[in-house]
């Protein structure tokens, strides 16, 4: 019985190990990157020749699904898809607007005085944490709190 155990726990090893390496990644362990120049051109494909699509700000925060040379396929909080160069990106920590309307306040509290209110698809460079809420600099630097059910 000892050795019918042994066997067993081995190929539940064996298994998990091997699944690692066959099974699609998961979301926790995609690249995230975000937009450091200033302005960026999203392309249609992976070169200057290929057209512009659209163009977002810096701070923009962005999951990385294929790369091509110096370039990366990414992926936007609203699922589209385009193509950047990879000197445009960082490992800069962002967030982005998700409601049609989004208060920016004083402190992590929604008592605090509302500084400003922002409209979907703004983006954010995080500055610090604090349960539930996200200290945040726009890039004109605008500073000021907001709760994580407002970003992406």
């Amino acid at each position: 019985m000892k050795h019918f155990k042994m066997a067993v726990y081995k190929r539940l090893i064996i298994g998990a190990v091997f699944s690692i390496f066959l099974l699609p990644s998961p979301a926790w362990a995609e690249e995230r990157l975000s937009v450091v120049a200033g302005i960026a051109n999203m392309r249609s494909g992976p070169g200057t020749e290929d057209s512009v699509l659209w163009q977002v700000e810096q701070y923009h925060p962005f999951i990385v699904i294929e790369k091509k040379g110096n370039w990366y396929k990414v992926k936007d909080y609203e699922n589209d898809v385009a193509w950047l160069h990879n000197s445009l990106l960082g490992k800069v920590d962002s967030v982005i607007t998700i409601k049609d309307k989004s208060n920016v306040r004083s402190k992590p509290d929604v008592k605090s005085n509302i500084l400003f209110t922002v409209d979907k698809g703004v983006p954010f460079k995080v500055l610090e944490k604090k349960v539930n809420w996200i200290k945040i600099q726009h890039a004109d630097g605008d500073v000021g709190w907001i709760h994580n059910t407002l970003v992406w």
